[in-house]
């Protein structure tokens, strides 16, 4: 070596302040030269190096952000609110795979059958159980990352909601358009599918996140039993009545939702799901 990094020089790399060209030429220049990187290993202040160190720790030990959640960040929303929304466990892949393809075998079955009320009856009931799959502490694996989030439990609800909701609804607006040959008959799920969603949340405060859903399910399709017991032609809740009934109920549980919003950030009916444990 006929020359060496100048005191200057290698106090500047240690503050990574040295600029090019001299800081290109000082890194192939350390990379071959032992004196030269002893030198810099007496100039660089210790703190400066744990603190350094500290901070390449925490940057490789955070997750990677996926497509969707940069996406969501790139749009403007906050990293927490983007990170919690994409943890959201029924927008992962194995959950929309299984119901696009529910959906896909419900539709061959209403071609083959000739019976729309197959696929009337289920489009409701998906939006409902990604919802309750979507929020609480038995069903979802993020619920206590969730609590201790800088989000009203109420806003963190909602924002899960119409994510699950979009999503549902896409996916069942795809199905109808397989089905063109039934009309506005086809598009019948879609104020139910509100109405019994929005039941669904605002019973949760009272019931828990999994008995409300389920509750509302059992008497939607009890409902859907006994219109088929007493109707030969459309049944009762795809009708213009029933149509209509089902948009009351809709602005009905929204506005009780909203009066119980509150409640949403009390202890969770069933407590957390390691509570009791050990």
């Amino acid at each position: 070596m006929t020359w060496h990094v100048a005191e200057e020089d290698l106090r500047a790399y240690a503050r990574s302040e040295l600029a090019p060209p001299l800081l290109w030429s000082a890194d192939t220049h350390l990379a071959q030269c032992a004196r030269c990187r002893a030198r810099l290993a007496g100039a660089v202040d210790p703190a400066a190096l744990d603190a350094g160190w500290q901070r390449l720790d925490a940057e490789l030990d955070a997750p990677r952000p996926g497509p969707t959640e940069r996406l969501l960040v790139r749009v403007g929303v906050a990293d927490h609110t983007a990170r919690l929304l994409t943890a959201t466990p029924v927008l992962r892949r194995s959950w929309l795979l299984a119901v696009l393809s529910l959906l896909v075998m419900t539709v061959l079955t209403v071609h083959l059958a000739d019976r729309p009320a197959l696929f009337l009856a289920l489009a409701p009931l998906l939006p409902l159980a990604g919802v309750a799959l979507s929020y609480g502490p038995a069903l979802d694996p993020t619920y206590e990352m969730a609590v201790v989030a800088p989000l009203h439990g109420f806003r963190l609800l909602m924002i899960r909601t119409v994510a699950v909701l979009t999503a549902g609804l896409v996916f069942n607006g795809l199905a109808t358009l397989a089905l063109p040959g039934y009309g506005l008959l086809a598009l019948a799920w879609l104020l139910p599918a509100l109405a019994l969603t929005a039941t669904g949340l605002a019973l949760t405060p009272r019931l828990g996140p999994a008995l409300a859903p389920a509750l509302v399910g059992g008497a939607w399709l009890t409902l859907l039993v006994v219109a088929q017991a007493h109707t030969q032609g459309t049944l009762a809740p795809f009708t213009a009545a029933g149509q209509s009934a089902a948009a009351a109920v809709a602005v009905l549980a929204t506005a009780l939702l909203y009066r119980t919003r509150d409640r949403f950030d009390v202890r969770p009916v069933g407590g957390f799901p390691d509570e009791g444990a050990g």
